[in-house]
């Protein structure tokens, strides 16, 4: 009997390798003679760096870098065991939570620090480079990455424009003859999972730009300038971003990505499975395990557990999602692939609580899950 364990972080209390771990000891409780693989899995945000690294014998770096505000601050991306693919995280650099409450402004905040990321990178010899978008402070649409990679972004007296979405609207050309050289031998896949377009009512300002610090107004402001900056994208690459799904990831930095990088838009588990080599690791399997901290109707939305299930449904292995916590909404999961959800908690208990007993509580489930399991194939 082979297991497969391929379960995503359980944010704030363990990483997936960890996850993976505990989930294995109970099944192994059960099955002491069953293979057991696991697999540790992101769906391209947070966890996602640390995960290809686990999975492929890659390293993980640091440099500086500036953060959304322009602070120099040391920053992690990694290189994966084939010594080519750079994984970036653009949270490392242009994350929302490297700033407080108070100084989030949009029209102000950079992916400066994401474009020197992709640098190092570059002087590192990878020409091959994953990039996970989630939780940025920005709404630049990559003006500050495509200003570290040296391209100019210039105003109508031939100056470089500052940095933030309240410069966008300043922009009368772009320039890229003295852009990085070595970008033209690179390729660039994006870990996108949302549809959001640049601009308009459900563009990256509308939607994003109020929990970055925004209000009505400054949303209406930085859509203004968003649109101005695709209109010159345009001109300059021929590319028109303004309306294609996805281009809004990030406060629109993903827009940049595929105009001026020709970065490719693709699901963020999609883009780890592929990587770890999962569907070659299913063959075979008789049962899949995953999980993550919190299960709900978001998680049909490209989230790990949907993506695994999905997958392991085209060979026709079943799978149960192990959760932190189960929300509304998981009756999605069952048109995806997922036989059957549950829950870590074998009690009435507290957040934090289970939080911090969420090995054992892990372990505990995949034991359950097992003998009840093993008990159905006789």
């Amino acid at each position: 009997m082979k297991i497969v364990i391929a379960p995503d972080s359980f944010k704030g209390s363990l990483t997936a390798q960890e996850v993976g771990a505990a989930i294995k000891k109970g099944v192994q409780k059960a099955a002491p003679t069953a293979e057991v693989v696991v697999m540790p899995m992101a769906d391209g945000g947070e966890g996602t760096l640390q995960c290809l690294i686990d999975a492929t014998g890659g390293q993980l770096l640091e440099t500086t870098v500036k953060n959304p505000l322009g602070k120099d601050i040391t920053a992690a991306f990694g290189i994966l065991g084939d010594g080519n693919t750079c994984v970036i995280e653009m949270a490392a650099a242009s994350g929302l939570y490297l700033i407080e409450q108070a100084e989030r402004n949009p029209l102000r905040t950079t992916t400066y620090g994401f474009g020197q990321l992709i640098k190092a990178g570059l002087d590192r010899g990878c020409r091959h480079f994953i990039l996970g978008l989630g939780g940025s402070a920005t709404n630049d649409g990559g003006a500050g990455m495509l200003q570290a990679l040296g391209f100019a972004l210039l105003d109508e007296a031939d100056c470089s424009i500052g940095y933030g979405g309240g410069e966008l609207g300043r922009i009368v050309r772009i320039r890229s003859e003295h852009a990085d050289p070595r970008l033209a031998d690179s390729t660039f896949v994006i870990a996108c999972d949302v549809e959001n377009p640049f601009v308009g009512p459900n563009g990256a300002s509308f939607v994003f730009g109020p929990q970055k610090g925004a209000d009505a107004k400054t949303v209406q402001l930085l859509d203004d300038h968003l649109r101005h900056f695709a209109d010159i994208t345009q001109t300059t690459t021929g590319v028109a971003i303004h309306d294609v799904p996805g281009t809004g990831a990030a406060g629109g930095v993903s827009g940049a990505l595929l105009a001026f990088l020709g970065g490719t838009l693709k699901s963020g588990i999609d883009i780890v499975m592929e990587t770890t080599g999962l569907p070659e690791v299913m063959q075979g399997a008789d049962l899949v395990i995953t999980g993550e901290g919190q299960v709900d109707f978001q998680t049909a939305q490209g989230k790990t557990p949907c993506g695994v299930a999905r997958l392991a449904r085209q060979s026709g292995i079943p799978t149960i999602v192990i959760a932190g916590s189960i929300g509304e909404g998981i009756e999605a999961l069952y048109e995806q692939g997922v036989t059957a959800v549950t829950s870590i908690a074998n009690r009435p208990m507290r957040l934090d609580e289970a939080m911090t007993n969420a090995a054992a509580l892990l372990e505990q489930a995949a034991e359950q899950i097992m003998r009840i399991y093993c008990m159905a194939r006789r």
